[in-house]
């Protein structure tokens, strides 16, 4: 096995123990947690000591500090997807007279989601500074159980205001700190989420949109070709009416890039929706990313570790204010003005 073999199943291994430690977080005695950890730590003795340092230092560089390579990423995956689109199956798709409105809204979609995303890489999350600290520090209250009043950042030296969080990528605080998205490079705070919950939003309807279209010009060409009452003859020289496997097949050895296309926005399209869903229901319910996590770990070590009744171990979200303002606070984040109208 040579050296970049190994490193690849490496680094395939390291990225799987991460991603179960993630999802395990907060369940200290769960299996998969001691599963990880136990095969990370054989692991170890096989792989040189500095290839584990090598690899340490560049996860830690690719998603614990800022860097282009993601957004060079998203830029050339959203290129190649729209080169084959209109390269391939806007001309079929026009030779074939589909609406042209049809054809045109993936790319309105990408017009309106490179705004959003311009706008959310470059626009300030909402950094805490000593000038405009002690503002921010009125808009929310300390619940008690997440934010503790007193809470000092030891780099930024100043008292954590409710609901932010010292992003070590950036390295500053952030008011309503969400998360810090590689894709865009940049935090997502109270003063950029919308910007990230519409370029969210276009991004899942971008992918949708060509997984439709593309799906319909393949089954339009199906339906011309009549291929569907159609037979075949095997190895064995057995005659076979067409089925759907065999259908992809012809469709794949005969639009290779389209339908390889199809299949990776329609994956997308499931990925970014499921996402699209977890973030309208905490903007919804008047949660973060960051809170709804703290929230979720608060609640295992409480049920872990049996608290006495006296009312502490319970969690109540004191920020949602039902669901029209919570949805308002998104696209017009409060000011301490209106908190004192309140």
């Amino acid at each position: 096995m040579d050296f970049l073999t190994l490193f690849l199943i490496y680094l395939c291994f390291v990225l799987a123990t991460a991603a179960l430690l993630c999802i395990c977080a907060g369940r200290k005695g769960s299996f998969l947690s001691r599963s990880a950890s136990g095969a990370s730590q054989v692991l170890a003795l096989v792989i040189p000591t500095q290839l584990q340092r090598a690899t340490r230092g560049a996860l830690h560089g690719l998603f614990h500090t800022r860097s282009c390579l993601f957004v060079v990423l998203h830029v050339a995956l959203q290129a190649a997807v729209y080169a084959e689109y209109t390269w391939e199956v806007f001309v079929y798709c026009w030779e074939l007279q589909f609406p042209l409105l049809l054809l045109l809204l993936p790319y309105l979609l990408l017009a309106g989601n490179l705004g959003c995303f311009v706008l959310c890489s470059r626009a300030d999350p909402g950094i805490i500074t000593k000038s405009n600290h002690a503002s921010l520090a009125k808009i929310y209250a300390y619940d008690g159980v997440l934010f503790q009043k007193g809470i000092t950042c030891p780099t930024c030296n100043m008292e954590k205001p409710a609901r932010s969080k010292h992003c070590s990528c950036c390295g500053v605080c952030v008011h309503r700190f969400d998360h810090h998205c590689v894709w865009v490079n940049n935090c997502i705070g109270a003063r950029n989420a919308k910007y990230f919950f519409l370029y969210l939003f276009t991004l899942a309807a971008m992918a949708a949109a060509v997984a439709v279209v593309t799906a319909a010009f393949l089954v339009q060409v199906v339906l011309l070709s009549n291929m569907m009452h159609g037979s075949y003859v095997d190895d064995q020289g057995q005659e076979h009416g067409v089925e759907i496997l065999f259908l992809i097949q012809h469709l794949f050895l005969t639009f290779p890039r389209i339908v390889f296309m199809l299949g990776f926005v329609i994956l997308l399209t499931l990925v970014l929706g499921a996402y699209c869903c977890f973030n309208l229901y905490l903007a919804l319910t008047n949660q973060t990313s960051n809170e709804w996590y703290k929230s979720r770990r608060y609640r295992c070590s409480h049920h872990l570790t049996p608290q006495p009744h006296d009312g502490q171990a319970a969690y109540k979200n004191i920020y949602s204010k039902g669901v029209w303002m919570n949805l308002k606070e998104i696209f017009k984040p409060p000011t301490v003005l209106e908190r004192k109208k309140k």
